[in-house]
């Protein structure tokens, strides 16, 4: 304020002889003076748009990424294939390169992804705000995810009313998973190319390196859209997550028709249900993904897309697929065990995650006035008692049970059911890791008093 004064009497002497009235030059000097100081706060708060720190192994991993992302989901369907599926069995056979694609496969694809963007647009749910944007607007999102399931639950029974043969995707499994790396492929492509028209404020803080193949791979706009159709929100819970219902529905009908099975074994149904809860979970509180990292700070680049689009519709349906081709019996006990440790696992997860987003969306609810936290100089808080006061990322820690939960109903013959599991580990090891690094920057001395008070994590000997 003080800085602005000479401002401020330059605009007194200019107006002196005025024949407004005092009050309304009093008014003027006011707003003025208002709008002087916000920009100049702006100015001062408005961060560097480069990004600085790259994340996995910078251009060189990005680079091998790009190739080992759908290099992995294809060893571990060729894998799933095989009689033995075990480590020692390397490489697995590749099948002839004509084989693997299949016109019709990719139409069907492309059918699948454009119903679910249909059901994205229908008029029907609420219209929220997301988070607010570094240039403070905030966009708007229609929360339908639920009511796109339905519906396409609905298809679905329609398909299988008529006789539809849903199998027909275990059939053509690497087939559709070819066509999805090639459309995700496309899409990628598309949305880099159109990133280089964005402007600076709508770049994604992570992937605006200024490094071709990193950009890429990151995803170089933050919030691409085409009209109200947000793509990354879009791909985020639609064609992949709803996806990979069907999928595993697909692998059930499939087992019940090689087995000459009445009913689909208790393993099967066990991986079905425990997914089918995730899914369901996460369509009918989709809201909650509007404050997430994926949402607020990664781009939609070629990570993501593939990550939607590929890894979670055919690496995450790996349990259902193995257990068509490696039948695995389990007792009545060892399911309902089982099932114990899934619910303890999605209980911690829920309530976690609930506590979380209810917070972020208004700190001030009463309902919330048992939580306390420690105020941040960015107007944030951070949780120091409830679930996020007993252990950083508890929402972690019922994923990682869950997980496990998923994979047990395959047995211990192999290794490869777990992937899941393994592979989240290191997933979520790497988002603690990055979650810690920005809160640290962002939160600056609040965060050292937050670690002070919370001092246990889900990994505490990664650091």
């Amino acid at each position: 304020q003080q800085k602005l004064k000479p401002d401020l009497e330059i605009e007194r002497v200019l107006e002196q002889y005025s024949l407004r009235p005092r009050k309304e030059e009093k008014k003027k000097e006011e707003i003025y003076s208002e709008k002087k100081i916000f920009e100049t706060i702006k100015t001062i708060e408005k961060p560097s748009s480069k990004t600085k720190e790259l994340e996995f192994g910078g251009r060189i991993g990005a680079f091998a990424l790009i190739f080992f992302m759908p290099a992995t989901v294809f060893y571990l369907l060729l894998m799933c294939k095989q009689d033995d599926p075990s480590l020692t069995n390397f490489p697995p056979p590749f099948p002839a390169l004509e084989s693997l694609w299949e016109a019709r496969v990719f139409g069907v694809f492309l059918l699948w992804f454009f119903l679910q963007a249909l059901f994205y647009l229908l008029p029907v749910g609420k219209v929220v705000e997301g988070l607010p944007l570094s240039n403070g607007r905030k966009l708007q999102y229609r929360i339908n995810g639920f009511y796109a399931f339905i519906l396409t639950a609905a298809a679905i029974g329609t398909l299988l009313y008529f006789q539809f043969e849903l199998h027909y995707l275990y059939d053509h499994f690497m087939q559709f998973a070819v066509s999805a790396v090639a459309f995700s492929l496309g899409l990628s492509i598309y949305l880099y190319i159109r990133s280089l028209k964005a402007p600076e404020e709508e770049l994604a803080p992570g992937g605006n390196s200024g490094y071709f193949v990193y950009d890429f791979f990151m995803g170089h706009e933050l919030n691409p859209r085409i009209g109200s159709f947000d793509l990354k929100y879009f791909c985020e819970l639609r064609p992949g997550l709803i996806g990979w219902v069907v999928i595993n529905l697909a692998m059930l009908l499939a087992e019940m028709k090689i087995h000459n099975q009445s009913v689909p074994s208790l393993s099967m149904i066990l991986v079905n249900g425990f997914q089918l809860l995730y899914v369901v979970d996460a369509l009918w509180n989709e809201e909650a993904v509007l404050t997430t990292m994926d949402i607020t700070h990664d781009g939609f680049g070629y990570m993501l897309v593939v990550g939607d689009l590929v890894w979670v519709p055919f690496v995450y349906s790996l349990q259902a697929f193995y257990l068509v081709g490696h039948p695995t019996a389990i007792s009545w006990p060892v399911a309902a065990a089982i099932t114990i440790l899934n619910c303890i696992g999605y209980y911690i997860f829920r309530s976690a995650n609930s506590q979380k987003n209810n917070f972020r969306r208004n700190p001030a609810d009463p309902k919330l006035s048992y939580l306390k936290f420690i105020p941040t100089a960015t107007g944030k808080g951070l949780l120091v008692t409830g679930w996020w006061g007993f252990v950083r990322h508890p929402n972690y820690l019922g994923d990682i049970i869950m997980a496990l939960a998923w994979s047990l109903p395959c047995g211990f013959n192999h290794i490869l059911p777990y992937f899941y599991v393994i592979y989240f580990i290191c997933l979520l090891v790497h988002r603690e890791a990055r979650d810690e690094h920005h809160c640290k920057q962002k939160y600056g001395l609040a965060w050292e008093r937050y670690c002070q008070r919370v001092p246990y994590r889900i990994f505490p000997y990664i650091y």
